[in-house]
C-alpha cells in the first residue's frame, strides 16, 4: 500500500489551498490582472514623451507617443500623437521667426538620426530646407493622427483640444516643451 493519498481524496478545502500557495508563489508579473498589467507601461510611454519634450528631444518624444498608440490605442492617444507632432512644428516655426537656423538643423539632426553610424554618416541638410521638410512632415502626419482620434471619440478630442488650445494661449513662446496639466503625463 502506498504512503501517498490519492490528490481526489483529499478535501476540496485542502486542494484550494495548496492552489492558493501556489499562486502566491507565482513571480508578481504572472499573478496581476493582465488588464492592469498591460495598461501600466503606457502610462510610462506619456511620461517620458513630456521628458522628452522638455528636453527638445522630439524624435525620442514622438516615438514614446506612437507606442502609446499601438499598446493603448485610444481617441486620447492619438490625440497625444498629434499634439507632438503640432509641438514639432510650432518649435519650428518659433526657431525659424527667431531667426535660430543652427537649432533648426539641430532640431533636424535629432529627428533624422538614431545611431552611432550617424556619427560617421551625418544627415547634412540645409537649415531652411530642413524646416520646410519637417513641417510639411509633421503637418501631414498630424492631420492623420487627429482625423483618427475624431474617428474614435470626438467628444473627448474636442475636450482635449479645448484644454491644448489653452495650453497654448498660457505659453505662446514655450508651450511645444510640454502637455496640458489636465492630461496627467
Amino acid at each position: 500500500m502506498s504512503s501517498l493519498i490519492p490528490l481526489h481524496r483529499l478535501g476540496h478545502s485542502i486542494v484550494a489551498a495548496v492552489l492558493a500557495l501556489l499562486f502566491l508563489a507565482l513571480p508578481p508579473a504572472l499573478a496581476t490582472d493582465p488588464v492592469q498589467a498591460s495598461t501600466a507601461p503606457s502610462r510610462d510611454h506619456l511620461k517620458r514623451a513630456k521628458i522628452f519634450l522638455a528636453a527638445g528631444d522630439y524624435r525620442r518624444a514622438l516615438e514614446a507617443c506612437q507606442r502609446e498608440v499601438s499598446e493603448a490605442p485610444s481617441a486620447e492617444s492619438y490625440v497625444y500623437l498629434t499634439y507632438v507632432y503640432q509641438s514639432i512644428d510650432g518649435y519650428v516655426e518659433h526657431l525659424a521667426k527667431s531667426d535660430r537656423w543652427v537649432a533648426v538643423e539641430h532640431l533636424y539632426l535629432n529627428l533624422a538620426t538614431k545611431g552611432a553610424e550617424d556619427v560617421v554618416d551625418p544627415p547634412d541638410v540645409l537649415a531652411r530646407i530642413a524646416k520646410e521638410i519637417i513641417q510639411g512632415a509633421v503637418q501631414k502626419q498630424s492631420d492623420v493622427s487627429a482625423a483618427m482620434a475624431a474617428k474614435l471619440d470626438e467628444k473627448t478630442v474636442t475636450r482635449l483640444w479645448q484644454q491644448q488650445t489653452a495650453w497654448r494661449k498660457a505659453r505662446p513662446d514655450s508651450w511645444w516643451a510640454g502637455v496640458p496639466d489636465g492630461w496627467g503625463w
